[in-house]
């Protein structure tokens, strides 16, 4: 079990992506988004009250040892940004006196409190906040980028200004740039991307009002990314999509994002791409990419035993449970590490950097 005294985050950043969340902060995942239509009858602080666990519990013992500077959601469905022709919208926000950034990642967690979601969270809140919707330290911005699941539903619903009026931390993009000084988060609409989407949607429908023309969309989308990528002058450059690039999990590799994504990354010293949608925790590397591949969906269901064995190349962890990840920044080092539902660590690795190079 994970202690307190174990992990003093120096944090600044709290971040969460979630996938398949049939109950969340207003729907989010594409469930009874029609938020005009919709008389909403809860706030952000006690959604789950009807559960068998409430907020306060879902994140406990966090106050004394995670101080949040804001909160980010990648939602599964995973800003108010509905036009590809400008630039990424950008937000600041400024590291810790130490110069540090920490921030948790929790990914598809979204399932009413079932398959391990409030252990998961207890866990998390053993690592950072005190009731996490509530305390002090969390009265900051939030910042959600959209899944494939929110995009069943009214996009335009979610990227509403009006949610502010519930909850003023409340901000949902569908791209958009988090500078904290050493470290520059670049979140992506990954969703557009996938072609069986569009060509393949099943019983699915998918809203893309404000993506037609897709291509259109697409190549701004990818032209705004490369010019931030290159203008960044952040020690680390991390890329946050909701669809995995490298996985061995159950929906494995997005090859689109691997055609036209991963070529940017890797031309402009990208460090991380992370990610959720697989329900597991992955770290994956390459011999031919800079670039550290981190997989964190196992935020409530998990997917026991699906795992594709033939395409290892590169795995240095793979879990396929519920848990979270860590992450730690200083201006030439970033530590990593992987927990379970019980709060036990997994895996854990170290990135470094020379100063000179990291400017």
């Amino acid at each position: 079990m994970v202690t307190p005294d174990e992990f003093r985050p120096i944090i600044d950043l709290f971040f969460m992506t979630s996938a398949l969340n049939e109950s969340l902060i207003l729907s989010i995942h594409g469930y009874c988004l029609q938020l005009a239509n919709v008389r909403v009858t809860f706030s952000i602080l006690n959604i789950y009250k009807h559960h068998h666990f409430c907020v306060q519990d879902i994140m406990a013992s966090f106050s004394h040892h995670f101080s949040s500077m804001f909160i980010v959601w990648m939602a599964c469905f995973h800003v108010n940004v509905l036009c590809a022709l400008s630039d990424l919208r950008r937000f600041d926000q400024p590291a810790k006196e130490d110069g540090s950034v920490s921030f948790l990642v929790v990914g598809d967690w979204g399932r009413k409190g079932d398959y391990n979601q409030s252990n998961v969270a207890f866990q998390m809140g053993r690592i950072g906040e005190d009731k996490i919707y509530t305390a002090k330290s969390l009265q900051k911005p939030w910042y959600s980028v959209l899944g494939n699941h929110d995009y069943r539903g009214n996009v335009k619903a979610q990227l509403s200004p009006s949610l502010r009026s519930i909850d003023s931390r409340w901000i949902c993009l569908r791209s958009f740039i988090l500078n904290a000084e050493i470290v520059e988060l670049f979140f992506i609409d990954t969703t557009p991307f996938v072609d069986k989407y569009f060509l393949k949607p099943k019983h699915h429908h998918y809203d893309w009002r404000g993506v037609m023309p897709r291509q259109h969309y697409l190549s701004n989308l990818l032209k705004d990314l490369e010019s931030a990528l290159q203008d960044s002058n952040a020690n680390w450059k991390i890329v946050v999509g909701h669809h995995p690039i490298r996985s061995i999990g159950h929906h494995g590799e997005t090859k689109e994002l691997k055609m036209q994504l991963l070529p940017l990354l890797e031309a402009n010293n990208v460090d991380m791409y992370i990610n959720g949608h697989d329900h597991c925790l992955e770290h994956i590397t390459s011999n031919t990419s800079q670039v550290q591949f981190l997989t964190s969906g196992g935020g409530s269901k998990a997917w026991k035993g699906d795992i594709d064995r033939l395409n290892k190349g590169g795995v240095k962890f793979f879990y396929d449970g519920q848990g979270f990840m860590s992450l730690e920044l200083r201006q030439t080092d970033v530590k990593i590490v992987f927990y379970d539902v019980f709060g036990k660590v997994l895996h854990n690795f170290n990135l470094f950097k020379q100063l000179s190079t990291a400017i």
